[in-house]
């Protein structure tokens, strides 16, 4: 989040001592900063999951409790928080400890306003830092991944230029099409292109969790909400404020669930599960799924509401067997990037290997495509992947001779041809499920294992 003109940063003060937290906070406010306040363990706690803060100064002896039980709890809140010991004990043994339980810093009481901050500054530019080297991180992971939306396919170029145009609005968007398409790929895409690319960009796996475990990922939980609830959470939600939420494969959002999502996006309120207060959050919805949620609507499986809420602005991922014009280049990228990270030496492809790779049909799309090309990049010790490297020269597209039972095949690769052929010619995640005999969520881990 940023911080807003003029100000230099937001510090929490945790101090028992009203007098300590007056003069602190006003030395502070004078050098530019946003500061709030806690007295205690449960205040402080409190204002580290509901605000953002650069850096806190934590008293040792907090009443009855200690700033040393309470640090590990500030540094799960808010991991990036940095956080500076201010006690009016000088023993080494402490700082030791304290420097142990997380804390960048020690300050000792008393101290002058020059030290206090000089110690803030120091602190806070190195959180800035932090958050730039971060954002340069990011920004360079989006060009590498952006290079894979570059495409020769009319189709494909009409959907990504509609995604460039709308992603300035605020407006929710749907991304459809079959799996391994890049749709998470473009939901990121969209965030970066839009004026919340500073802020986070925050992704629920709508398949892999139940109804109960999703509305804490999401919403968060209080404390002692349900069994294993030790610590309150805040929720992905609260993370993704100010950003983009992507709720992926969303046609598998639970349907007893789908009120509650409806009610954030129309009103950006929610509460967390077991805490009746009612927040809220300034957050973009991207969704995306490969269900047709149409028919799911007519199946009463969906609600038709929360589908027009999320249908404001359609995107249709085309499958690469339908542009396979653009297999050459996203290969070729794939395998620069592999052979850089794995030290090898490939970095272009034999014509028979091209041939191959165009001839196939990719049942597990652009995702497939990317492992198939991992794999290569990894067994070939020429300058070029040969088609025997690929292991797809030998497979045509037609499907009767896929791979099959009593094939020269290990059980963990006829089980992943088998699902990625099923997957590719049924119209919804659960009926593959119930055709395999697993429950959704087993086949989300095999997908997700075997790269489908």
């Amino acid at each position: 989040m940023d911080n807003e003109p003029g100000m230099r940063g937001r510090i929490l003060l945790v101090d028992d001592d009203k007098s300590i937290l007056r003069t602190f906070r006003y030395c502070l406010e004078d050098a530019g900063y946003a500061v709030t306040t806690a007295q205690n363990v449960e205040q402080a706690r409190s204002q580290a999951n509901t605000a953002v803060f650069d850096m806190c100064f934590l008293d040792l002896n907090l009443g009855t409790e200690s700033g040393l039980d309470l640090l590990p709890q500030l540094r799960e809140a808010a991991p990036w928080m940095r956080v500076v010991m201010a006690t009016a004990q000088s023993d080494v043994s402490t700082a030791v400890k304290a420097i142990h339980a997380g804390a960048v810093d020690y300050l000792v009481k008393p101290c002058s306003p020059e030290q206090l901050r000089l110690c803030a500054d120091k602190q806070v530019q190195a959180r800035h830092v932090e958050l730039r080297l971060q954002q340069l991180e990011a920004e360079a992971a989006d060009a590498a991944e952006q290079g894979e939306l570059v495409s020769a396919n009319p189709a494909m170029s009409a959907v990504v230029e509609m995604a460039r145009q709308v992603a300035a609005t605020g407006a929710n968007i749907l991304i459809l099409g079959e799996s391994g398409t890049g749709k998470g790929l473009l939901a990121r895409a969209i965030h970066h292109w839009s004026t919340r690319a500073k802020s986070g960009f925050v992704t629920i796996n709508c398949p892999s969790l139940s109804a109960e475990l999703l509305e804490s990922e999401l919403f968060g939980h209080q404390k002692g909400a349900f069994t294993g609830a030790t610590e309150s959470t805040a929720g992905r939600v609260n993370q993704a404020n100010g950003g983009t939420l992507f709720l992926d494969e969303i046609g598998d959002f639970p349907l007893t669930l789908q009120p509650k999502l409806l009610r954030f996006i129309q009103d950006r309120e929610y509460e967390r599960v077991g805490d009746p207060v009612t927040r809220t959050a300034d957050v973009r919805i991207v969704a995306a799924t490969n269900h047709k949620l149409e028919d799911m609507v007519k199946e009463k499986t969906f609600r038709e509401d929360l589908y027009y809420r999320l249908n404001v602005i359609r995107l249709v991922l085309p499958p690469l067997r339908e542009r396979p014009e653009d297999v050459p280049a996203l290969a070729t990228t794939f395998l620069n990037r592999y052979a850089r990270a794995y030290h090898r030496p490939a970095r272009g492809f034999s014509d028979a290997a091209l041939r191959s790779l165009q001839r196939y049909p990719w049942p597990g799309n652009v995702r497939e495509l990317q492992n198939v090309i991992e794999r290569a990049s990894i067994i070939a010790e020429g300058a070029e992947v040969q088609e025997s490297h690929l292991g797809v020269g030998a497979v045509p597209a037609d499907r009767a001779t896929r791979p099959r039972a009593g094939d020269h095949l290990s059980i963990a690769e006829l089980e992943r041809a088998h699902i990625t052929a099923l997957i590719a010619n049924i119209e919804s995640l659960d009926e593959a499920a119930k055709l395999l005999g697993i429950d959704v969520s087993t086949l989300y881990r095999k997908r997700k294992q075997y790269g489908i």
